[in-house]
């Protein structure tokens, strides 16, 4: 992914609403959102190059998504995927070595608890109070122009309606580029993006891929929804998949 914003345990209905846009080449193959089998308690689209994923949800209880990070060069090839380290801590295995892999930003959820993890300057692993975040290729919370539009719209919509999470994907589609905050100080990895780009970035070589949106309610009932789009920014398809967490644990 390369933007999100999520809503942790911050309304009374919902325990958590998370947005975000993946970004990527067109040219990398990708599989759309599913149950996979094995293991058939993960529910994510699958990076057919690497084999991991860039978000996706546990009936196990977790949700993890996880961001590029700007401002450390290109990735190395020789480096662990970020997307198995995903896949792994969706299935319940523990991040060990964080250092060998390229730059990045992860969110890890439970039913309980929500952990930002990073790995640039040094590893970290950091617990998250209930709250508003945003984040995309910086660090958490950065107030890049798209990272504090995401976050606005995903308030407005928790302080008015906080009812239908499809809504959402209005803010997912937003291609002007906002007047508000702080430039990134680095360019991107990637050299078809612009220094400061929109939340939604239609581009025929390097664009967003999926919007995706997960609601969880204060029961535990979720829904996990992806659109796609090709070059052109036009959606190609939509998977929805409704799956339920264990009852938290008093």
């Amino acid at each position: 992914m390369c933007i999100m914003a999520m809503a942790w345990n911050a309304h009374p209905r919902w325990r958590l609403i998370l947005i975000g846009n993946r970004d990527e080449l067109h040219a990398r193959p990708a599989a759309p959102l599913a149950r996979w089998e094995p293991p058939n308690h993960l529910i994510a689209g699958r990076d057919l190059l690497s084999g991991g994923t860039w978000l996706g949800v546990s009936e196990q209880g977790r949700a993890a998504i996880v961001t590029n990070l700007r401002g450390y060069g290109d990735p190395r090839p020789d480096r662990a995927s970020r997307g198995a380290l995903v896949t792994d801590l969706l299935a319940g295995r523990e991040a060990v070595a964080l250092e060998d892999f390229n730059p990045f930003n992860l969110i890890l959820l439970d039913r309980n608890q929500a952990h930002f993890l990073t790995n640039r300057p040094a590893p970290l692993r950091t617990e998250l109070t209930p709250g508003l975040y945003g984040l995309s290729n910086g660090t958490l919370d950065a107030p890049w122009p798209k990272t504090l539009a995401l976050k606005s719209a995903l308030l407005d919509w928790l302080m008015t309606e906080a009812v239908d999470p499809l809504t959402l994907f209005d803010a997912l589609r937003l291609e002007s580029l906002p007047h508000a905050g702080i430039a990134p100080d680095t360019p991107s990895d990637v050299p078809a993006e612009a220094l400061i780009s929109p939340i939604f970035i239609r581009n025929p070589a390097y664009g967003t891929r999926c919007s995706t949106i997960i609601a969880i309610d204060a029961q535990g009932h979720g829904t996990i929804t992806e659109r796609r789009f090709d070059p052109e920014g036009t959606q190609t398809g939509e998977n929805s998949l409704p799956f339920a967490w264990p009852v938290a644990e008093k």
